[in-house]
């Protein structure tokens, strides 16, 4: 099949993507919510018709208060995430924007951001460890042409390369447009390595009944065939299952709320790199790992 036989240059591709995230990273940083930095998180609800986005940032801007984000939630309210302030600084806040109603004011210290930072790093790094494990043993009694850890081997490099992307373009994002990474995007993620991961596993469970039917029936076939059969097999799944999923997210993205509109990008970005890794990455893996053995 094509994928196989092209593989370098799905190989290339998504290396060209890597490399740009991971140089928006260096260059711009992340811009994380108060959920990691600490800060305070002020709602205002607005009685009558809501301040336009853009006066309300020009009205924070003359309080000198330093970097802040202004989102909409609803069609009366703003969420404003700002660095800790006093109860002074707060009224001053609130009687700038011309909001009549503070439906709440938290704060978030910095130890407690950085405690939640580091959290959401261990969450992701237990959940690839497990997938890996899970997979390494489920593939055990696969060992020929390919070792059942290379599969796990396989399916990090899917995962990484569908956080990594996905994490790049928010950082892009968060460096143009302001978006700031919460414990929503944490979530967001997660979610991404839990379909990306299934969608990886169909892929080489098919690849698994292939070489082990191969072996009943004693019939000779080259690895890369079997790997490029077993793709085209699961390709019409694959493709179907991720435009059910997309078009779903599609709607969330356009209708949801306000609240949700950075999640279902998220999402949306994901479903997108996931379905590309499970059969443009993680399959032809698996066929370059072979064809390395054979050189050995």
């Amino acid at each position: 099949m094509y994928v196989i036989k092209y593989r370098k240059v799905w190989f290339v591709l998504s290396l060209i993507l890597i490399t740009v995230s991971v140089l928006g990273m260096v260059k711009y940083g992340f811009n994380l919510s108060t959920d990691f930095e600490g800060g305070s998180i002020t709602e205002v609800r607005y009685k009558e018709e809501r301040v336009s986005k853009d006066e309300a940032e020009s009205a924070i801007k003359n309080l000198d208060l330093g970097g802040f984000s202004v989102r909409p939630s609803e069609s009366d309210r703003y969420i404003i995430r700002t660095r800790i302030l006093t109860q002074k600084e707060t009224d001053k806040l609130v009687e700038a924007i011309g909001a009549p109603t503070v439906e709440r004011s938290n704060t978030i210290g910095p130890v407690a951001g950085a405690e939640l930072k580091s959290k959401a790093l261990k969450a992701i790094s237990v959940v690839i460890i497990m997938i890996v494990l899970f997979i390494t043993f489920a593939f055990r009694k696969v060992s020929k042409p390919v070792s059942s850890w290379k599969y796990g081997l396989a399916t990090i490099v899917a995962l990484l390369h569908d956080v990594i992307i996905p994490t790049g373009v928010f950082v892009f994002l968060g460096y143009f447009t302001g978006v700031e990474m919460d414990l929503l995007f944490v979530t967001g993620l997660l979610a991404i390595l839990g379909y990306s991961v299934h969608d990886t596993i169909v892929v080489f469970d098919r690849v698994r009944e292939n070489l082990r039917l191969n072996q009943e029936r004693n019939h000779t076939e080259e690895f890369d065939i079997t790997v490029g059969r077993s793709v085209e097999q699961t390709f019409a799944r694959s493709i179907n299952t991720s435009v059910t999923i997309f078009i779903t997210l599609l709607a969330l993205y356009i209708f949801g709320s306000v609240a949700t509109k950075e999640f279902s990008l998220l999402l949306l970005i994901g479903v997108i790199m996931g379905t590309y890794s499970s059969i443009f990455v993680a399959s032809p893996l698996l066929v370059t790992f072979q064809k390395l053995q054979k050189i050995k």
